[in-house]
């Protein structure tokens, strides 16, 4: 061995002995989650507010040579984040998008973010049209927060758990690598993908927030998943109060008990059955989903009252769920 390659070894040593750490999320000890908690929980509460968003999507690198990657595409919107719980252990958040449309506000209930403090399990994407329940490792419960994130009617979308961390001076919460339906935005299109696998991560900027998704996109060939093309997703929530956010507060205000229901009729399904077994449609995510929107509308609209719409919610999730 040279002396070149003796320095090159030992460098290398180094290097594993330092970073590697760091990267490989080693369990929290109990002094150290208390020391972050709070933090942790202000940062959640921060991404509460009123914004301006950017959604800049990128498929940039192929796995499959026989693909061609979408453009980059950039749009945006105005959203509504509100705290619609919080108890500590478990904060809450509601996004509402204001939209114009032939010259009138439109409000349209968007997705929800649930955080839970050392979750012993959360509701994960397990197949097409099904979510389980998946164990957090017991070792890596303590000072970790699941994310779960919901679709517009409140159904699931898909879970994963993480920790708050700093690097490079720069403090975010990262997921583990999850399991995702497709957005519709690709559904539609009726890729060769059917699903992503992701990482997750959130984190406070000097004018509000970003949601960074890396997306892995799936599709089966020869009776396995196999990897199709890397996308790139960077949400963008700056801080703005230049639009209606009366009308998304007040659609809340008229609509927050309805959805409250709604929200424990799921809860309910996926406790009782073991998870969530519910068919998709591309264009509007559950095969029920337009029916609970209308259903808030017309409650807000003074067309039905608030027991009736509760009734007709539960009985739709009743009859269209079954165990996944």
């Amino acid at each position: 061995m040279n002396r070149f390659t003796a320095l090159l070894g030992s460098s290398l040593l180094a290097l594993v002995g330092t970073a590697m750490p760091a990267l490989a999320h080693p369990p929290i000890t109990a002094a150290q989650a208390a020391t972050s908690f709070e933090q942790d929980r202000a940062d959640i509460l921060a991404m509460a507010g009123n914004y301006k968003v950017r959604f800049d999507m990128q498929e940039a690198t192929r796995w499959d040579l026989a693909y061609t990657p979408l453009d980059r595409k950039i749009s945006g919107g105005h959203e509504v984040v509100r705290v619609i719980e919080n108890t500590g252990r478990k904060i809450v958040l509601q996004h509402i998008l204001v939209a114009e449309h032939e010259g009138k506000d439109m409000v349209i209930k968007h997705w929800r973010q649930d955080w839970e403090y050392e979750p012993a399990r959360v509701l994960v994407y397990a197949d097409r049209n099904s979510w389980k329940w998946e164990d957090v490792p017991e070792k890596m419960r303590t000072g970790r927060w699941s994310q779960t994130v919901w679709q517009v009617d409140d159904s699931p979308r898909y879970g994963g758990w993480g920790q708050f961390e700093t690097q490079g001076g720069v403090r975010r919460w990262r997921s583990n690598w999850t399991w995702r339906p497709l957005a519709r935005r690709d559904a539609v299109r009726n890729p060769v993908y059917d699903r992503y696998t992701s990482i997750n991560r959130h984190q406070q900027t000097p004018e509000g927030w970003i949601h960074w998704q890396d997306n892995t996109k799936m599709g089966q060939k020869d009776g396995k998943l196999v990897p199709v093309v890397q996308e790139y997703v960077l949400n963008t929530y700056t801080k703005f109060d230049g639009y209606n956010v009366k009308a998304a507060d007040d659609y809340w205000a008229a609509t927050k008990d309805y959805w409250a229901a709604v929200r424990a009729q799921w809860d309910r399904i996926a406790n009782e059955k073991g998870g969530i077994g519910i068919e998709e449609e591309a264009a509007t995510g559950t095969v029920i989903s337009g029916k609970l929107m209308q259903l808030a509308n017309d409650l807000q609209d003074g067309k039905t009252d608030k027991a009736k719409a509760i009734a007709e919610a539960s009985k739709l999730i009743a009859e269209n769920t079954n165990k996944p």
